[in-house]
C-alpha cells in the first residue's frame, strides 16, 4: 500500500518502489532507481519545511540554486556525505540516521 503511495507521488514512468517491514511500526524503503528516490525524498523534505530552492542553497553556501535543484530533480545522486549534509540544511533541528540494510 505504501509503494502503491509513493509510486503515485513519485509519478514516473517504470518507478517502482521496494518496502521491507521493519521492527514494529517501521518500514524500509528502496529502489533501483536511486535518483529518483533521492530526489522525491529532497523534495518532500523541503516542501514539508516550507523552503524554497533558494533558501536550501543559501543553508547549503551553493552560489547557484541549481546545484541544489539538480539533486530534486533526479540529475544528479548526491555521495552520502552529501546526502547527510542536505539533510541537515532542509531540516537542522532534526538527526537522521542512515544505515545500509539488507532486503529480506
Amino acid at each position: 500500500m505504501i509503494a502503491d503511495a509513493i509510486e503515485s507521488l513519485v509519478n514516473k514512468e517504470g518507478f517502482r518502489l521496494n518496502v521491507f517491514p521493519g521492527k514494529g511500526a517501521y518500514f524500509k524503503v528502496g529502489s533501483t532507481d536511486l535518483a529518483t528516490l533521492v530526489a522525491f525524498l529532497l523534495r518532500r523534505l523541503r516542501i514539508k519545511q516550507g523552503l524554497t530552492l533558494a533558501e536550501v542553497s543559501k543553508r547549503l553556501g551553493a552560489k547557484s540554486l541549481n546545484t541544489y535543484a539538480r539533486y530534486e530533480q533526479g540529475k544528479s545522486i548526491p555521495t552520502l556525505e552529501k546526502f547527510s549534509q542536505l539533510l541537515a540544511a532542509l531540516s537542522p533541528d532534526n538527526d537522521f540516521l542512515l544505515t545500509e540494510s539488507q532486503a529480506i
